[in-house]
Order: C-alpha cells, then sequence, then structure tokens
C-alpha cells in the first residue's frame, strides 16, 4: 500500500484521529493515551501500529513507558497533495496573500 493511502486509511478511523489530536498538545505514553478511551489497550495498541505504519506518529521507547509523538512532516505532505489535487501549487502565494489570483470557482 502506498504511503498516501496508508495515511487516509490511517485518518479514516474516528479513535485515530482523537489520539492524533490528543498528541497536538504533547507527547503521551501509551498508557496516558489508553486512559482516554474506553476501549481494551490492545485495541488502542493496534490504532497506535496503524499510526505508526502510517508515519503520523513515532514511539520511542523511555524505561518501560513508549512514548508517542506526532510527526507533522506526513501533514504536511498530505496536504500538498490535497493543494495539488485542487490544482492549486503549494508553493505559490494563495489568493488571501499578495501576489495571488483569484479562484474562479466563487
Amino acid at each position: 500500500m502506498s504511503p498516501l493511502n496508508l495515511t487516509f486509511k490511517a485518518l479514516s478511523d474516528p479513535t485515530r484521529r482523537e489520539i492524533l489530536r490528543l498528541l497536538t498538545v504533547g507527547d503521551l505514553t501509551a498508557g496516558e493515551i489508553a486512559e482516554r478511551f474506553a476501549m481494551t489497550k490492545p485495541s488502542i495498541s493496534h490504532h497506535l501500529g496503524v499510526l505508526k505504519q502510517a508515519g503520523l506518529v513515532s514511539d520511542e521507547r523511555h524505561g518501560q513507558n513508549i512514548v508517542y509523538t506526532l510527526n507533522t512532516t506526513v501533514f504536511q505532505d498530505v496536504m500538498a497533495w490535497l493543494l495539488n489535487f485542487a490544482g492549486r501549487d503549494p508553493n505559490q502565494p494563495s489568493q488571501n496573500q499578495p501576489g495571488g489570483k483569484k479562484n474562479d470557482r466563487g
């Protein structure tokens, strides 16, 4: 499966999106993440594995804990793809920036 497909698969699940939202505040251990959900730790572990496989999070062992960190690079890649898909070069100014052009779609 392509990296982009893995990313969209990971983002398709509301639990995984909530995990990502939690990680925007800061790094969390697997236990701290699990505490915030009414599901088993193996289920949370599965969701974390999908997020890790997609490159959306990274993990690092700190003693007995595994600490998860958000990987914003993948989000930048997805945004660039979406902007390109929408027909806009992500390296060009938007219509709201000086030198930008208006969108004909209204």
